[in-house]
């Protein structure tokens, strides 16, 4: 299964609601690129959305989900004389014990609850991470939340700071498969049931000729 954050289409309008955001900025650096920036202001925040859209009443695309102290993004290399149209989305959520390829599974286990109000009673249970065909890699979780918009799966790669998303999958799926990648090889994973934050306003700007 290719890796879907960078392109997957999310069909939420922006009408399901925003936030003030007031540090959200969006600057035109040179005519063909576009630097977003927004303060770190929320010690909550598991991470942020970046989107963008070429048609303000159109879906939004997401450019990257981006870790809680993250507060820059460029969007580079744009299509010149065209106006773009941005927003931030924070998202919340509970994460699995952390899990190596073949390791043993992550622990956990209990009823369903409300990943809003649950803590990590809702983080996914029994989460695994083992080897499949063509350099793939198969994850499988139990479901304990009753109300994620879906699941992120993060790693880690040897000697990085961080877990970082780099897939995401349905609310209610229980499975997932990733391409491996060079410089992954002993990375850890982990799998966060999140949920989305209200959107901030929406900035535009127009590139130039290039």
């Amino acid at each position: 299964m290719p890796r879907k954050l960078a392109a997957v289409l999310l069909a939420v309008a922006f009408a399901a609601g925003c936030a003030a955001e007031p540090g959200f900025t969006a600057t035109l650096t040179d005519p063909v690129n576009v630097d977003l920036s927004w303060p770190d202001d929320d010690p909550d925040v598991a991470g942020r959305i970046v989107e963008y859209t070429t048609d303000p009443h159109g879906e939004y695309t997401i450019l990257q989900f981006v870790p809680p102290r993250q507060t820059t993004y460029r969007h580079p290399d744009l299509m010149p004389e065209t106006r773009f149209y941005y927003r931030i989305r924070p998202f919340y959520g509970a994460a699995s014990e952390a899990v190596t390829v073949s390791g043993p599974s992550a622990s956990g286990s209990g009823p369903a609850v409300s990943l809003r109000t649950g803590g990590q009673a809702a983080a996914p249970a029994a989460f695994r991470a083992e080897p499949a065909a063509e350099e793939m890699v198969r994850f499988s979780w139990a479901d304990r939340s009753s109300d994620e918009d879906g699941f992120l799966v993060e790693i880690k790669k040897p000697g990085a700071p961080d877990f970082v998303p780099i897939e995401m999958s349905d609310p209610g799926t229980t499975s997932a498969g990733l391409a491996s990648m060079p410089g992954e090889e002993g990375a850890s994973y982990r799998l966060r049931a999140f949920y989305y934050g209200p959107a901030s306003p929406v900035l535009d700007r127009t590139t130039g000729k290039g």
